[in-house]
């Protein structure tokens, strides 16, 4: 009995109570909350967030570990959550703002400024602590990086960490959750959606999604002006980029054959093009009419596979460069990056981890498999200098000072903001400096499981010791009720704006609005609505901004009013 109690409650003789205690305390607190998180009510789960709850609960009975101790686990597990986000968004996290991503990006502000404002107003109005209110905002937004942004700003501002902010993180959470879908759901009958048409629209790449996705499409030259001319010569004249993969010529040939830039085109010949649906309508017009073609069937001896870039030497080379048309006659039709097609364009930098689309004979798409990889072991081997080195320069770049105007105190970047920025950055525009920054998605998702289940159980352990007193005795309940306004009001104000001003499609403006909140669940609700991709792509466009101004808006929050 003494061995048990001294491994729960800790060696009194041992600093932290001893490592044997405090491993057990939080694999324990970590496991049942991770058990915990499989249990669905109407489909709908609060994930790892249930090992917040349970560590409260261990702290509630003082099963609890060292201060020390636990505020570095709690710090050091948000920096291998947050690098981890920054290094999965990073690519894609510029190429947002272009055309269609910009507006959604704009909504998704939106969202964002007026739960700030809201949170803002409820504190002046109602005189609740800044620490609270901002704890409050995190979990109406289910955005835990913010959280932990808002402990580190406070803890650099006063020099002790704030239970507070955990609390009502903790109280405003479960209803963030479930108001962000009820306030999806209630969009759809508030707006008066068909979703029959929304559907129908989304899966064309209509709206917003026209600058976002790739789509291929089937085309007869009816343009006089091109009789004769090789395909290098006409792509100025279209100003767009597309790639013609295919061409089956009007001579009576049955047979199709791959396009390189000296084909030559003719009149009444047909071609198989792949662009954004954006330019597909201009590209469509120069050249003629869309038709309907079973290119697969055409010709069977030309194949399409995916390929994956797992050769180094290739990282931030242009396709150009490659010459796979030339050297092994096959040609790169669109590349998928982060799960987004991207048109093959001759100047598109490639990164490790990308998947290559090419179209081929057998011989030479194996040709062109041998010199770009495609070995799932060579990827799944890590790659920990941009991870180690990254998290270093974080750490610097966290702890820099910057002066404002209004704000008494220097304004840090801290824990969450710094390596969240260093990610995005070396993930972005590490390949031009042949700086491989892949990760595969398992590695990626193992680092930041970890990262966020060291931060939650420390959070919950940290905060466990007040919180029945606090939601009983000083009035916590009424929290859950600001945590509604702030998840809610935001969420339809944004919708209509949506709607009614950006016209977006349903199933994008969803998405965009999950992705606003930072919601995982309300993601999974969208995608059960529908069998498009659009709202993925919506969530994915703004999920990195957004994850950027939930830790930015946080921290000044806690240092302008803190």
């Amino acid at each position: 009995m003494e061995l048990l109690r001294n491994l729960f409650e800790g060696y009194p003789n041992l600093w932290g109570g001893g490592v044997a205690h405090s491993v057990l305390i939080l694999s324990l607190v970590i496991a049942f909350g991770i058990m915990l998180a499989k249990i669905k009510v109407a489909g709908i789960s609060l994930g790892v967030t249930w090992i917040l709850f349970v560590g409260i609960v261990f702290g509630h009975f003082n099963l609890n570990l060292d201060e020390h101790l636990l505020h570095f686990l709690k710090e050091f597990g948000l920096i291998l959550f947050v690098y981890s986000i920054g290094l999965q968004v990073g690519p894609g996290f510029f190429s947002a703002f272009k055309k269609g991503g910009f507006t959604l990006n704009v909504l998704a502000m939106t969202v964002v400024f007026a739960g700030v404002i809201i949170t803002v107003s409820i504190h002046l109005i109602t005189g609740i602590p800044i620490t609270t209110m901002v704890g409050i905002l995190s979990g109406a937004v289910t955005n835990t990086p913010g959280l932990g942004a808002a402990q580190q700003a406070n803890s650099d501002l006063n020099g002790i960490d704030a239970p507070e902010i955990a609390l009502g993180y903790a109280v405003a959470y479960p209803l963030g959750v479930v108001g962000c879908i009820l306030s999806l759901l209630g969009l759809k009958y508030l707006l008066h959606i068909n979703t029959k048409q929304e559907e129908a629209h989304a899966e064309q790449g209509l709206g917003h999604l026209q600058e976002l996705t790739v789509r291929p499409v089937s085309l007869e030259v009816r343009n006089e002006a091109l009789e004769g001319k090789r395909i290098k010569e006409i792509r100025p004249l279209v100003n767009r980029n597309f790639v013609v993969s295919r061409i089956r010529h009007h001579d009576g040939k049955k047979e199709t054959e791959l396009v390189n830039s000296d084909t030559v085109l003719h009149l009444q010949d047909k071609i198989l093009v792949i662009a954004t649906p954006i330019d597909m309508e201009a590209i469509t017009a120069f050249f003629g009419k869309p038709i309907d073609m079973e290119w697969e069937q055409l010709n069977k001896e030309l194949v399409s596979r995916r390929i994956l870039i797992t050769k180094p030497e290739l990282n931030g080379k242009t396709l150009s460069q490659l010459k796979i048309r030339n050297n092994f006659g096959a040609s790169v039709t669109r590349v998928n990056r982060s799960g987004v097609d991207l048109v093959a364009a001759p100047q598109l930098q490639l990164q490790m981890g990308d998947r290559v689309t090419i179209v081929g004979s057998e011989l030479a798409v194996s040709h062109a498999e041998k010199v770009l990889g495609n070995s799932m072991k060579r990827l799944n081997h890590p790659n920990l200098i941009p991870i180690f080195l990254g998290i270093a320069l974080g750490c610097i770049l966290g702890s820099l000072p910057f002066m404002f105007p209004g704000i008494p105190q220097p304004v840090k970047l801290g824990l969450a903001g710094g390596p969240l920025i260093v990610s995005i950055l070396i993930s972005r525009f590490g390949p031009q400096y042949k700086l491989i920054t892949y990760t595969t998605m398992s590695a990626n998702l193992m680092i930041r499981e970890i990262g966020i289940s060291l931060f939650l159980a420390c959070v919950g352990l940290g905060a466990g010791r007040g919180f029945v007193e606090t939601i009983i005795y000083e009035g916590g309940y009424v929290w859950i009720g600001y945590g509604i306004i702030i998840t809610v009001l935001p969420l339809l104000l944004a919708g209509i704006i949506g709607r009614c001003v950006f016209k977006l499609n349903y199933y994008t403006l969803i998405g965009v609005l999950a992705g606003s909140t930072t919601n995982p669940p309300a993601l999974a609700y969208c995608n059960d609505l529908t069998s498009c991709d659009a709202p993925a792509v919506g969530y994915a466009t703004v999920y990195p901004l957004t994850m950027f101004l939930r830790v930015l808006t946080a921290q000044i929050l806690i240092l302008a009013l803190g």
